[in-house]
């Protein structure tokens, strides 16, 4: 592929990233390999390129940008190189027109970066949300040891007692540590947030919301494979991925349960009043986590937000029903937003008078409310809400 084709190309995928996003479909990197898929002609050297292109535009542009053309050309504001490649050459964009210019470059929508604003983000943290983040990894304590692991590169070790981290695109899939289940990826402040659940040898620990399970294998780690940890989630594919991974770690522990959206009590009823600690990693908005996902700015609207606080009330009421006194409730969000983090805890807090605040002792993170938060800013990691409460016996 030509540069200018290459160009076209980023534009042809941000045009298919744009109309996804609008109507809340497949997220960018599922895009783009779908496209390579397609056209087996692309070189390694060539889908890379494209890809780079894609994200860097992704990145520039604050609002929804109105085509991918116009993303590029927003893109080409900052590196004049790319506006040189409108020339109309085969494969390439047709040349610019007059008057014609980019999308808008920024953050967020105006009413996104508000509530970030009022959430207690500096403008200075700003650009650090869309940095590009880096690998890290978790050593499985089930199998390996930091001093006794070996990589082909040490990384650097984190505050969590088990994190090394890497630099991005370190291709860490093809290392046999990685094929034998001795190491996770796992950003560091997910790290973090397991860290606050304190899982001991022999406890009951549910999951509520496990995925594919990122944080129930490091569960299973902190508790030694010991004890009763329950994998539990609505969404069926998520939670089957988390079988092999959990075979791959040596985590045999993990019970999966598949719960039914709206009645997970019905699943969850043996374990009524009798859990040590329930993980509460609510479905949110993902500020988070623009590092990795950067289009999500553009899915988020005011009504999904509202959408999410709801959820994130309910799941919180129902893990005060699985715990039994004298346990404890953690609270996780991957956003930076003060509607899903520190205003969550307080109503649940102020709904149920018998619990009480427990902020847990972190190596990193600023206090936030009744919690905890970890910014890419401040701590180099995705941004995280975490909060604690107790239930006293």
């Amino acid at each position: 592929m030509t540069p200018a084709a290459r160009v076209q190309a980023a534009i042809e995928l941000l045009d298919a990233v744009i109309a996804a996003a609008q109507a809340k479909g497949a997220p960018a990197d599922r895009l783009i390999a779908d496209y390579f898929r397609q056209r087996r002609y692309a070189g390694s050297k060539d889908r890379r390129a494209v890809r780079e292109l894609v994200y860097r535009a992704i990145r520039v542009c604050g609002p929804v940008p109105p085509s991918g053309r116009a993303a590029m050309i927003a893109l080409g504001a900052e590196d004049e190189a790319i506006l040189l490649l409108f020339d109309g050459s085969p494969h390439g964009p047709a040349p610019l027109a007059d008057g014609e210019v980019g999308a808008e470059p920024g953050l967020a929508s105006r009413w996104l970066v508000e509530a970030l604003v009022s959430s207690g983000i500096e403008e200075y943290e700003t650009a650090a949300l869309l940095d590009r983040a880096p690998l890290d990894l978790r050593i499985n304590t089930l199998k390996a040891g930091r001093e006794s692991i070996d990589l082909p590169d040490h990384g650097e070790p984190l505050a969590a007692s088990n994190a090394l981290r890497f630099p991005a695109g370190t291709s860490v899939d093809q290392w046999p540590a990685y094929r034998e289940g001795l190491v996770e990826i796992q950003d560091h402040g997910s790290q973090l947030a397991c860290m606050a659940v304190e899982a001991q040898p022999g406890e009951t620990v549910i999951d509520l919301c496990a995925g594919a399970g990122g944080k129930t294998l490091a569960l299973a780690a902190a508790m030694q494979n010991r004890g009763t940890l329950i994998a539990s989630d609505t969404d069926r594919a998520r939670l089957a991925n988390l079988v092999p991974r959990a075979d791959r770690a040596g985590a045999g522990m993990i019970d999966t349960l598949l719960l039914n959206p709206g009645r997970e009590m019905e699943a969850l009823e043996r374990f009524r009043g009798s859990a040590d600690a329930v993980l509460v990693d609510a479905p949110c908005s993902g500020t988070g986590t623009w590092r990795r996902n950067p289009e999500a700015r553009w899915r988020l609207d005011q009504a999904q937000l509202t959408r999410f606080a709801e959820t994130q009330d309910r799941l919180l009421g129902l893990a005060a029903q699985l715990v039994r006194p004298g346990g404890r409730i953690v609270y996780v969000t991957c956003s930076l937003l003060d509607v899903e983090g520190a205003d969550r805890i307080a109503h649940f807090l102020a709904e149920n008078p018998e619990w009480r605040a427990d902020p847990p002792d972190l190596p990193l993170g600023r206090k936030r409310g009744s919690g905890i938060r970890l910014t890419p800013f401040h701590d180099q990691t995705d941004g995280f809400f975490i909060a604690r409460a107790a239930l006293p016996c």
